[in-house]
């Protein structure tokens, strides 16, 4: 199965208090931290609603 990298790039201050759990629950705990996760519908869903704070690799 594929992995991503996902990276935190722009912070989540101004935005919803369910954004910034989600941009925790993917383990992130400072900007530009990068992480990596498997490819899978639960990590996708919570990558497609923050979408506007990440960059996404997929990683071979």
């Amino acid at each position: 199965m594929a992995k991503l990298r996902i990276t935190y790039s722009k912070s989540a201050i101004g935005y919803t208090v369910r954004q910034k759990a989600t941009v925790k629950a993917l383990g992130f705990t400072h900007l530009y931290q990068t992480v990596e996760h498997e490819d899978t519908p639960a990590i996708r869903g919570m990558i497609q609603k923050i979408n506007h704070l990440l960059t996404v690799e997929e990683v071979r």
